[in-house]
């Protein structure tokens, strides 16, 4: 009897520390005797989290959610983080739910792997989630307009759609009997070949043509992608001195010979300009110029007079002064 009431009392304490195990993993108690460090949150909207939620952080569970405050218009979510699960300044924590019934928890991201580390009641970043109840909102009032479609296609409201277009088609039944079988003619001849339409389509002759002006313009564009070449090679040679252009264009001796030239001729020019020389005396010496003039009047002269006498006078005068 002794032996069983002991049993007993062994069992009922067995399920007992089960029990407290139980609740204490339930609403996170147990968290309270392992070391960690606490965070903070500040989010507008928790939906339904509440202490001894568990804190995830890449769907493994670093932590519980410990308090649950008001502040400042905020929502103060005090967080106990494991030691070794490191979070970062620019890491963000969100409230998710895992399912319909409401089992939320708070998701932690990694952050850059550069950034620091926070510390003891630092507040981490959050992002807010879109509220299950306004979604649930969002969808019934589709369903409601989903139902409201649905039910103008049924009873008399379809009949009002489609019977004018019934009248419609009944009233000209003929001319549109008429026209299918044209465009079913019409349609014939063209796969038939005939017509420019037709012709366009089965004939290989414009296929043929269109091929060949291809290949001329691919010819052609060959021919354009040599002469570039060519101008390249030109251009390159020239730019490199080599050749009578590049000579021309990169040689210092045509300018300087080039140069010294004009300045020659600049000066002779303003020499004649100033009457120097034979050249200069001509062009700016009245008088020369008087000189010339009285010959040319005197040669003048001469010839009238020459015209005046016959041919055997002017020969006589011409052996008279020869012998």
């Amino acid at each position: 009897m002794r032996n069983s009431l002991e049993t007993r009392i062994g069992i009922f304490v067995a399920l007992v520390v089960l029990a407290a195990v139980f609740i204490l993993d339930i609403v996170g108690g147990a968290d309270k005797f392992t070391r960690g460090y606490r965070l903070h949150a500040l989010f507008n909207n928790i939906q339904e989290l509440k202490v001894g939620d568990r804190v995830k952080m890449a769907g493994v569970e670093v932590g519980r959610v410990e308090k649950v405050q008001l502040a400042a218009n905020k929502v103060d979510v005090t967080m106990k983080i494991r030691r070794d699960a490191e979070v970062k300044t620019d890491s963000a924590a969100t409230v998710k739910f895992a399912g319909l019934m409401g089992q939320n928890y708070v998701s932690i991201d990694f952050g850059s792997p550069d950034a620091p580390r926070l510390e003891d009641n630092q507040i981490v970043g959050t992002k807010e989630q879109p509220d299950l109840g306004a979604v649930i909102a969002k969808l019934d009032s589709v369903a409601s307009g989903v139902e409201n479609l649905t039910k103008s296609f049924t009873g008399d409201k379809i009949d009002n759609l489609f019977g004018p277009l019934t009248d419609f088609l009944k009233a000209n039944r003929e001319p549109l009997t008429a026209t299918i079988a044209n465009l079913r003619s019409i349609s014939g001849q063209i796969s038939q070949g005939k017509g420019t339409v037709g012709k366009l389509i089965n004939d290989d002759a414009l296929y043929n043509s269109a091929l060949v002006t291809v290949s001329n313009l691919q010819s052609a564009g060959a021919d354009v992608q040599l002469a570039i070449a060519d101008a390249r090679k030109v251009i390159e040679q020239v730019d490199a001195g080599r050749g009578t252009v590049g000579k021309l264009v990169k040689d210092d001796t045509l300018y300087n010979e080039t140069t010294a030239s004009m300045t020659n001729l600049k000066e002779i020019l303003q020499k004649i300009n100033q009457g120097q020389g034979s050249v200069g005396k001509l062009i700016n010496d009245q008088e020369f110029y008087r000189n010339a003039k009285l010959s040319l009047q005197k040669l003048d002269k001469a010839t009238d007079g020459l015209e005046d006498q016959g041919p055997l006078s002017v020969l006589g005068i011409a052996v008279q002064h020869l012998f």
